[in-house]
Formats: C-alpha cells, structure tokens, sequence
C-alpha cells in the first residue's frame, strides 16, 4: 500500500474539505458545453477564477462573488482560508474595471488557460510598459487559452474580447504560462514536440521555439526570476533552458 513520506501531514490533509463547488451546464444539444473539464486557472491578484466548461466555452467568474456564493450555501469556517484572503488582494473599490462575469467561445476543444498582466506579482525587470496597437497596459488583465487547433486566442478578460490569435503550433496546445515578471512574456507547450516564446507586448509576436523534447510536451513553468524555463513531456525527462 502506498504511503504518505514522513514530511506530510495526513491529519492536514484530512482536515481539507470542499468549499463549493461549479458545475458545467448540461446541454446535450449544445456542442460548446457539457463535457470534461479539462483546465482552471487563477488570476495573479485574485480577481478571477477561469476553468474550461467542457468543448469550446470557458467561463470567467469574479472569484470575490463566487466565494461569496458559496458562503450563501452554508459554507462555514473559512475565515481564515487562504481562498478567502486570496479575494481580498483586489477589492472592486481599488479596479478601474470592475470585474463581470464572462462565458467566452474559444472555437474549439480548451486544453489550458493562462492570466497574465503587465502588473508583476513580484519587482519587475521592466522599466517602461509599451504601449501597442492592442494597448497592453497596467488596466489589463488578459487570458491565454491553448486549443487543440493548435491556436492560441488571447482575450481581454474584462471585456471579453478577442484580443490576438496566434497560430504556429502545429497540434494540441497543453499548457500556457506567463512570465512571473509582468514583462507579458507568454511560453506554451504543444503535442508538436516545441514550446515557443510569445512577446504579448510586441503584438504576439513568436520569439523563440525550444526543441529540447522528443515527444508530445506535457507542462512547463518559469522560475520566480523568470529567468529560467522548465518543461516536461512524455519522455519521462525535465528540460531546462535559460532565457536571455
């Protein structure tokens, strides 16, 4: 029987318990919605929750009113939550948009989802924020959704809208992530056997490809510095670059 290694607390692990929970709309005649659940995501000062409802369609709630409606539900004792805490980094009074709830059609089946803004979770190493023609700025808050197309649809997460589609993966996007840095630096890792750097700032535009897998790539992660990528796949093997 598998067993727990001694640094773990199972009476922790115990105590965990579900706080509510979301469900897909069943819609057997709507082929956007009503199967697996393949992706969720938070954003990086708490305001958002992302998770993809099945096939086509990901729903964007305000993570503050949905805390707040599973607390309507008779969830006690959760004061004192990191989930709570989480809802408070960002109140409505302090946002110049104040946060809507958003059901967005990607076009096809969502494998992953990433947030990103210009504003770092950490010091940034960005001295001056561009301003393009999709005006990426400090007000934005953005998603990244990975298609099985191939195709990754950038949209602005306030509004809804489809901000960029960038399209040079050849198969399933798995996974997206931001650059922990606020320098909207945005890497994605593909069954075509490359991941490949995006500059958000720059129009989209694709920076680098990395071929270190031989195989389908499964996830991939910055460091805190953002100074250094990791990545694994189905060659059982980690790979690490160091981007300049």
């Amino acid at each position: 029987m598998a067993s727990f290694p001694p640094r773990v607390n199972e009476k922790e692990i115990v105590r965990s318990r579900t706080i509510g929970e979301l469900l897909a709309p069943a819609a057997p005649f709507d082929k956007k919605c009503g199967r697996e659940n393949w992706t969720v995501a938070f954003a990086p000062d708490g305001s958002y929750f992302a998770w993809s409802q099945g096939h086509r369609a990901v729903k964007l709630v305000p993570w503050s009113q949905c805390l707040k409606n599973f607390l309507l539900h008779g969830t006690k004792n959760i004061t004192n939550s990191s989930s709570l805490r989480l809802s408070r980094q960002n109140s409505d009074g302090g946002q110049k948009n104040k946060p809507r709830e958003h059901i967005i059609d990607c076009g096809d089946i969502v494998w992953s989802l990433a947030f990103g803004s210009s504003v770092p979770e950490k010091q940034s190493r960005c001295v001056n924020i561009e301003w393009h023609r999709f005006r990426f700025g400090q007000d934005q808050l953005l998603l990244a959704t990975g298609l099985n197309n191939g195709r990754i649809k950038i949209w602005d997460v306030y509004t809804g809208k489809l901000l960029l589609n960038l399209v040079d993966h050849t198969e399933v996007v798995r996974d997206l992530t931001f650059a922990p840095d606020g320098s909207l630096i945005l890497v994605s890792a593909s069954r075509d056997k490359t991941l490949r750097v995006w500059d958000l700032k720059d129009d989209g535009n694709m920076m680098k490809v990395l071929r270190g897998h031989q195989n389908w790539v499964y996830s991939c992660a910055f460091s805190p510095d953002s100074s250094m990528l990791c990545s694994v796949g189905a060659s059982k093997a980690v790979v690490a670059a160091i981007l300049v």
